[in-house]
């Protein structure tokens, strides 16, 4: 691959290590980065988990070192994800994303008006939803489906796992981003495992991005922690725009 090339994927790397510390959808940009420098779609599934997995790492740090992680959620939720995201990766070649990107399309839509129009959301936490249903649905949800769909697909990840955590268990913004991270690396861990053993994995190329990403992911981290959940929240709608824009392209290009 030429120098240029692999710069221009370091670039990347670092950019998505910053959105997946704030609000997740990293993927929006290492990905098509990778695709459009030749890399075939598994291959660049495989090593954007590489890259992503230690970025998250590192922003999952950042977070606990000041604020409080969901233990009761983010633990089983991790532990679930791992095995879940391992299936969706054994199932990603298998799977057309034509069929499912109209359907994520969709879901991003859904959340970009949900968040649009109930400015609250996120806002302060609501400690009055958390029982102990509401604690499983978000186990379930985090662990199984969106960490499934992370091994299948993976751009937004992170989105989906910080809406769930706000509307189910009415979490600030801050907090179920920090909780989040712990889910979402156990997510990228889990489809690594998987990508590895079928040989998929770019490992030079990915360990170079892998340095970017943390360097991103501080910073993001850093900022989502210092400007507060009103600084999460426009992140989150501008991502989201982005993300249905970009699957719209390649939905109908």
């Amino acid at each position: 691959m030429p120098l240029e090339q692999v710069l221009v994927l370091l670039v990347a790397a670092a950019g998505a290590g910053w959105v997946d510390a704030v609000v997740g959808g990293g993927g929006l940009l290492q990905l098509p980065a990778m695709m459009l420098a030749g890399v075939p779609p598994v291959p660049a599934m495989a090593t954007n988990k590489l890259s992503s997995v230690f970025g998250t790492a590192s922003a999952a740090v950042a977070y606990a070192r000041t604020t409080k992680l969901d233990r009761q959620v983010a633990l089983p939720g991790a532990g679930l994800a791992v095995v879940s995201a391992g299936l969706g990766a054994s199932a990603a070649a298998a799977v057309s994303a034509e069929v499912l990107r109209p359907v994520v399309m969709a879901v991003l839509l859904t959340v970009a008006a949900f968040v649009t129009l109930r400015p609250a959301l996120g806002a302060v936490p609501q400690p009055h939803l958390r029982t102990r249903g509401r604690i499983t649905a978000a186990v379930t949800v985090a662990g199984v489906g969106v960490a499934f769909y992370d091994g299948i697909m993976g751009p937004g990840t992170g989105t989906f796992l910080i809406i769930a955590f706000t509307t189910i268990l009415g979490l600030d913004f801050v907090s179920a981003s920090a909780s989040a991270k712990i889910i979402n690396t156990a997510t990228n861990l889990g489809a690594l495992f998987v990508f590895a053993w079928q040989g998929h994995v770019l490992w030079g190329l990915g360990l170079g991005m892998a340095l970017c990403n943390i360097a991103g992911a501080q910073v993001g981290a850093r900022m989502a922690l210092r400007r507060g959940t009103g600084f999460v929240r426009i992140v989150l709608l501008v991502v989201v725009v982005a993300m249905v824009i970009r699957l719209g392209w390649q939905q109908f290009t």
